[in-house]
């Protein structure tokens, strides 16, 4: 009979996800603190901002995640790049865009002539969905509070939203991805020019449409002023 501990082990080298217990379980080892309302963000700077999000437990995701990830980057921006949830490197690191994705996401920032530390990179929610799912509404709508705070503070002269979920959550649209690229959209309240573009991860299975993306990168370009 194989013990906890080695059945735990034999798990996590399928790659299946292990709960472990936190300080509020029940006797199955599963999490059961309960969620509690985001804090109020008015007012706070961006390292009060990032030491919130750390201690959120305002929706499920902070059950399954190792850290919390907040942003990095040029804390006084031309662009911020948001992307949709955090992965397992993500989850790890505390980073967003690492791995693969985060190496294709560099060569398109080098590609437009930024390097990774003249942007600012963040996603729409700041913990990772079990599996890699796309967040929920829900998540989506208790994490808003701190994306738009950030996008407060960091005041970018535009948003490169990247992959559908984060367009939608930022434009308030349900429309096709393919419809909403090569248009000027405006990030409200603020009016902030956003550009919207293919996930880097997308591009890993269909790299067919880089090329594409490379013509949102010019457009995006060409609305701050720089031309190729």
């Amino acid at each position: 009979m194989t013990t906890r501990l080695q059945q735990t082990r034999y798990l996590e080298l399928m790659g299946i996800t292990v709960w472990r217990e936190r300080a509020a379980t029940t006797d199955t080892g599963i999490d059961t603190t309960p969620s509690t309302p985001a804090p109020v963000v008015e007012g706070v700077d961006l390292d009060q901002l990032e030491r919130q999000v750390a201690a959120c437990t305002a929706c499920a995701l902070h059950r399954g995640r190792t850290r919390t990830v907040f942003g990095v980057g040029n804390r006084k921006p031309r662009w911020m790049i948001i992307g949709e949830a955090p992965g397992a490197d993500e989850d790890r690191q505390g980073e967003p865009f690492v791995g693969r994705a985060g190496g294709l996401l560099n060569s398109m920032l080098l590609a437009a002539g930024f390097a990774r530390d003249d942007v600012y990179i963040a996603n729409i929610v700041k913990c990772r969905p079990s599996g890699n799912r796309n967040p929920q509404p829900d998540e989506i709508s208790s994490c808003s509070r701190y994306l738009n705070r950030q996008i407060e503070l960091l005041q970018p002269s535009l948003i490169l939203a990247v992959g559908r979920v984060a367009a939608h959550a930022l434009l308030k649209t349900e429309l096709p991805l393919g419809k909403l690229r090569g248009r000027l959209h405006r990030y409200e309240p603020a009016g902030i020019p956003l550009v919207v573009t293919y996930h880097p991860a997308y591009l890993l299975r269909k790299p067919g449409d880089k090329a594409r993306v490379w013509e949102d990168l010019k457009y995006a370009l060409s609305l701050s002023g720089v031309v190729q």
